[in-house]
């Protein structure tokens, strides 16, 4: 297998939507999908889709399709999805709250193992079905727990401080929610959701 670092970002992302695809065709009995109806269900083209794939090896049978549980299970295996990724939580306000709350997350392979905030509240944590710490914890909670992705939840003027105490940390991969360019090293990924960008994108086709 080709390293993740040399294959296309955008690759690797179109992987997850194929996952769900495949999930869902497993759920509903169906054990081969040709290409071409994948591809309709993740929203690519098929061509597309056989490039993805083929990063990662051969997959296919011409005239039969793809094996639907195979596939599922090659595709788990290259995003980790055979182990519960660990996952810090930065910032315990409304959003990350909300986040917290969310019980997909385990099912997709990943655990959220704790909640840090700059002053964490007592009464919030007893109602989160995480430890929530301070601050002041991340380094060696990382460190013990080997975690190395986190969401970051903090408002914008804090977000680069605290990217960079997650990233001395040892954090590798950031989805970052704070509405705020961050800058990190060339090993660490960040993932960016600027949801007032996205509602401002959808308003355009509002007429």
């Amino acid at each position: 297998m080709p390293r993740l670092e040399a294959i296309p970002r955008k690759s690797i992302y179109r992987l997850s939507i194929y996952q769900r695809c495949l999930s869902r065709l497993k759920d509903n009995g169906v054990d081969t999908v040709s290409s071409e109806a994948l591809a309709k269900a993740a929203g690519v083209k098929s061509t597309q889709l056989r490039k993805d794939l083929t990063y990662f090896g051969q997959f296919g049978t011409r005239g039969l399709g793809y094996n639907v549980e195979q596939l599922s299970r090659t595709i788990g295996e290259v995003l980790g999805h055979n182990r519960l990724q660990p996952v810090i939580l930065v910032g315990v306000g409304n959003l990350g709250s909300a986040l917290l709350r969310y019980g997909g997350f385990r099912k997709e392979g990943f655990e959220i193992v704790a909640a840090f905030d700059l002053v964490p509240d007592v009464a919030k944590e007893a109602a989160l079905s995480v430890p929530m710490h301070g601050m002041d914890k991340i380094g060696s909670f990382v460190k013990q727990h080997h975690v190395k992705m986190a969401i970051l939840t903090v408002p914008a003027t804090a977000a680069q401080a605290v990217t960079n105490q997650m990233v001395q940390a040892g954090i590798q991969a950031i989805l970052n929610f704070s509405p705020t360019v961050l800058e990190v090293p060339e090993h660490v990924v960040v993932n960016s959701v600027d949801l007032a960008v996205e509602l401002e994108n959808l308003s355009y086709f509002i007429r």
